[in-house]
């Protein structure tokens, strides 16, 4: 059964239900779920995971790979990473999640509605939602972490808005020499300069990655970049 619009409408289209009538997330995902025809909105996105563009891009990523995962807000940026995260642990390896946007209970919401529950998938997830995530923070956190761990860093732009941190081209440096020896698979989310026109290019690239600070993009090995729906990955030349 094909969806009526993306799936990272239909969230969209549930969290405004929810402010509207007063009722709980994972209630109003399955209202949206019905309309589309399932039962619920697990079956909604059981269907989207199998059809979805996640398993592909998991597919060609390799370990020691540092990816730049790039959208306009909106666009299924955290969609996307969170889906990688649940393809990793479907194929059996251990997953992250770290996020300076999110508070805990957001991101057991985001899990639950695809149909991941953070506590019973704690042997395979961990999440984190610590002010103190920085990159020595999150490389101290996976020193025991086995190859093939897959991490999503939420988001790029804030690692160091702290400025007691360092400079986001140092932690950017430093993440990759990490995953580079420790043969993780680190997938960093981005916002997207507001300067950025659909109507003249159809996905956006790295030209229109928001840099408020010095940052060589060169460091990422690979790049994924959304916008309405469609998904670009791309090596990094």
């Amino acid at each position: 059964m094909k969806l009526s619009t993306p799936i990272y409408r239909l969230k969209r289209q549930a969290k405004q239900l929810s402010r509207e009538d007063a009722v709980p997330l994972n209630e109003a995902l399955n209202r949206i779920a019905k309309r589309e025809g399932f039962e619920s909105w697990g079956l909604l996105a059981a269907l989207h995971a199998r059809r979805g563009p996640a398993t592909k891009i998991l597919a060609a990523l390799s370990f020691g790979d540092l990816v730049l995962l790039g959208a306009r807000p909106g666009h299924g940026k955290t969609q996307m990473g969170l889906e990688l995260i649940v393809e990793a642990i479907k194929t059996g390896n251990r997953a992250a999640f770290y996020s300076l946007e999110y508070i805990e209970k957001e991101v057991t919401e985001h899990f639950a509605a695809l149909g991941v529950d953070i506590n019973a998938s704690s042997d395979a997830l961990t999440f984190d939602t610590s002010d103190k995530i920085s990159a020595d923070y999150i490389i101290n956190q996976l020193k025991t972490a086995p190859e093939g761990t897959v991490v999503v860093i939420d988001y790029l732009q804030l690692l160091d808005q702290d400025r007691e941190k360092p400079t986001l081209k140092a932690q950017v440096a430093a993440l990759k020499s990490f995953v580079e020896k420790a043969g993780l698979i680190v997938i960093m989310l981005s916002q997207i300069d507001r300067s950025y026109d659909a109507a003249i290019k159809a996905l956006p690239d790295m030209a229109d990655v928001r840099l408020p600070n010095p940052l060589d993009l060169t460091l990422f090995t690979k790049t994924v970049f959304l916008n309405n729906g469609d998904v670009i990955l791309q090596a990094v030349s």
